[in-house]
């Protein structure tokens, strides 16, 4: 398991980082894949569990938030989610109409896709737009990648007390400390790193200390993201939602601790660093 996950996340880091560099559309893009096949397998979690949400609605849902944050930033939000709403929920008056008694329930599961991944997903496209937006993603991407890998490893060595005996056992306190330590320490070891690649601690904002606000935050609260995936597929009574990543399990398995991070990060940073 380790060896795969190891193996997965490292032949993805140099696409990664090219895509963040190259060209905003390009990251936008690999997004929009990556976030777009979570909603899919989020669709196909549900209806395992007996729910029957629009598979149409939710991953449209969900790249036209994309694209709406690529194009405009938050200008679309004041029409586009009311739409989507109205959208969503007149498609499942149609199905109630031929039949299906728990439409009701259907256009909540619906809603909860589209505005659960889409929104906080599509703030990966809003880091990238930032003022040295390739950096403060990258900063991003790797805290919440230490805080992923850090409880990670921490939890299979010395983890010993529950951290959510009921929703996720293997999860244990010492994990979820080590990971905001790991955190706290290793991002700004990469900030140093990045300042060897021509950035400007004092013209970017992205100083020594913020990494490591970033790195703590980024271990504190997406933990919370992989719990909510965690509550989702404890009642379905699934182990993943999909099997797309060795070592990982589902696209939707790899983004539940991102959905968390990506607001944390963006919100963090241009009330506090820019």
């Amino acid at each position: 398991m380790l060896k795969q996950r190891t193996l997965v996340t490292f032949s993805a880091l140099p696409v990664a980082v090219f895509a963040i560099f190259v060209h905003p559309a390009v990251i936008g893009l690999v997004f929009l894949v990556v976030f777009g096949l979570a909603a899919h397998e989020y669709v196909s979690l549900l209806k395992a569990g007996g729910q029957r949400p629009s598979g149409f609605f939710v991953v449209g849902g969900v790249v036209a938030i994309f694209l709406a944050r690529y194009l405009t930033g938050f200008a679309a939000d004041a029409w586009l989610l009311p739409l989507l709403a109205m959208l969503t929920l007149t498609r499942h008056l149609w199905a109630y109409e031929r039949g299906r008694d728990e439409a009701g329930t259907d256009f909540l599961a619906s809603l909860g896709g589209i505005f659960y991944i889409g929104l906080l997903g599509s703030f990966f496209i809003l880091l990238r737009a930032l003022p040295n937006g390739p950096w403060w993603l990258m900063t991003a991407l790797f805290g919440i990648w230490l805080g992923d890998s850090g409880a990670y490893l921490i939890g299979s060595a010395w983890g010993k007390r529950p951290l959510t005996p009921r929703l996720s056992p293997r999860k244990t306190w010492e994990g979820y400390l080590g990971g905001i330590l790991t955190g706290t320490i290793f991002l700004p070891l990469f900030a140093l790193l990045f300042y060897q690649f021509g950035l400007d601690p004092a013209a970017s904002g992205l100083t020594l200390g913020r990494a490591a606000i970033l790195g703590a935050l980024t271990g504190i609260f997406p933990t919370l993201g992989d719990l909510g995936e965690s509550m989702l597929k404890r009642q379905i009574g699934v182990k993943d939602s999909g099997h797309v990543l060795p070592g990982h399990g589902g696209m939707f398995d790899r983004v539940d601790s991102w959905l968390w991070g990506a607001p944390i990060a963006y919100f963090t940073i241009i009330w506090f660093f820019l």
